[in-house]
């Protein structure tokens, strides 16, 4: 059976359903779905992105204190980053006690040489989900380049979320590498990303009640584009996402909207939402865009990194500053024990480089001195937040943290390697110390020595031997005579 035939026999008849909200945002600063569209029914438990402004997936940008950050400031659905297959198969599921969070963490590589005891190395955490404060408005993104593996990973955080993403858009090394992201929209993975997509409709959407949907960008051709999102649309996924860019084009090159309402109208004569990306800056743009081009709504990547609170229309107070989003950004990092090093990051998106405590954050080594440069350590709460989160990283000096065990263990490699040398030296001189006695020795011993020792000598030189040997004292006039 072909793609496009299974496709067609997976997916779900168009109705018209009325879109649930998940939301407060007021109706005018939503985006209009087309009038009389048909749509494809969506789960019980998932989202319908007609109407919805969106927080981009992005890495490092999309963790979970930037994912609250967004909805705080009235995203209407989140994505988290990007997450490969193969990293959640095998992880541990469990909840934090101390925050709420369901965590899946994945055992600490360990290494032969290594000086760190077992309990100093933590597990890494991979993926961090708040389930009351996200998971009715939180899209999980999975890397993949395989049906059964797709299917394996998303079916660990489908219970937990309202829908899942298939990222087929990335153009980074790191995606496409692996024949993930952008690869898959190669005339020959086309059907590969049609096959994944059925999968997860059938294997996780249905048995867990939530939409799938796709990110792709636009292809060579206005020709070839329409081709996919026709095959793509015929899996049953409820919503699409267009990147206007090409997979060779970099982010600062202007965003390519001309076959954006070429792709609605398709994605709609299907019944399956539409929303665009590429420099949207703000929710009343997307909104604008969105009722221009006749698509469902807008995702913002980019402008919501520098700072979430675009995502608040004009009538709503429109953007705020930048210090008031980052103390609210900090607050959700110390709720969910955020990992130091993405915090970090983040602050330096969220500030501008020239403020005079840019510099003073970014030489930071933890969240206390952070609070204490920004001074936002006079309110009790936060800066007792912040010890306790500081001891339970391992930030305060009490635990041993990832950056001790590289560094013991890269003392210990430096140790060894220093002594493998010394060895190899020790070697190398004892072996010449034989070799030297053997050849004195050698020297010794050679006019005794039999046939052999006189192979590759002079007759002169044996003349002279014979002559030693047999006791004439003028060894020169002996060995002539001898010659003779």
């Amino acid at each position: 059976m072909s793609a496009d035939t299974a496709a067609g026999a997976s997916s779900t008849s168009p109705t018209t359903t009325p879109a649930p909200s998940h939301s407060p945002t007021s109706n005018a600063s939503r985006a209009s779905s087309p009038k009389n569209a048909l749509h494809v029914l969506i789960p019980r438990r998932g989202v319908d992105y007609r109407g919805k402004i969106v927080l981009a997936p992005m890495v490092r940008s999309g963790e979970l204190p930037s994912r609250l950050l967004a909805l705080h400031y009235k995203a209407d659905l989140v994505w988290g980053p990007e997450t490969v297959d193969r990293s959640m198969i095998g992880t541990n599921q469990s909840t934090n006690p101390r925050t709420g969070c369901i965590e899946w963490s994945r055992p600490p590589t360990k290494h032969a040489h290594s000086t760190v005891s077992e309990d100093a190395e933590k597990e890494s955490v991979i993926y961090r989900i708040d389930p009351k404060r996200e998971s009715d408005r939180l899209i999980f993104q999975i890397g993949t380049n395989n049906p059964e593996r797709a299917v394996q990973a998303a079916d660990l955080v489908a219970p937990y979320c309202s829908g899942i993403d298939v990222n087929a858009g990335c153009p980074k090394p790191f995606s496409t590498d692996g024949g993930m992201g952008a690869a898959l929209l190669t005339e020959e993975n086309g059907d590969l990303l049609a096959r994944i997509l059925i999968a997860l409709v059938n294997e996780v959407g249905k048995k867990h009640e939530i939409g799938i949907s796709v990110k792709i960008r636009l292809l060579s051709t206005p020709e070839e584009t329409a081709a996919l999102v026709h095959k793509l649309c015929k899996t049953g996924i409820t919503g699409l996402t267009i990147h206007c860019r090409t997979r060779s084009m970099r982010p600062r090159e202007r965003a390519i909207r001309d076959h954006l309402r070429m792709v609605g109208e398709i994605c709609h004569s299907h019944g399956v939402a539409c929303l665009m990306n590429g420099d949207v800056v703000s929710r009343d743009e997307a909104v604008k865009l969105a009722d221009e081009y006749g698509v469902d709504g807008g995702m913002i990547a980019t402008a919501a990194e520098a700072n979430s609170s675009v995502f608040l229309s004009e009538s709503e107070g429109g953007k705020k500053h930048w210090r008031e989003v980052v103390e609210q950004y900090l607050r959700f990092a110390l709720e969910v024990e955020n990992k130091w090093g993405n915090t970090k990051f983040l602050l330096s998106q969220l500030m501008p480089g020239k403020d005079s405590t840019y510099q003073k954050v970014s030489q930071t080594k933890n969240y206390t001195a952070c609070l204490q440069v920004l001074e936002l350590d006079e309110d009790e709460t936060m800066r007792e937040m912040a010890g306790n989160v500081d001891s339970v990283l391992g930030l305060d000096g009490s635990k041993v943290s990832k950056a001790d065990i590289k560094k013991a263990n890269k003392a210990a490699n430096r140790a060894r390697h220093e002594a493998n040398i010394a060895k190899k030296k020790r070697a190398a001189e004892g072996a010449a110390d034989r070799q030297g006695h053997q050849n004195k020795k050698g020297r010794r011993l050679s006019p005794v020595r039999g046939r052999s020792s006189e192979r590759g000598r002079s007759p002169l030189q044996k003349a002279e031997i014979a002559a030693e040997n047999a006791g004439f004292d003028g060894v020169g006039q002996g060995a002539l005579e001898v010659a003779v």
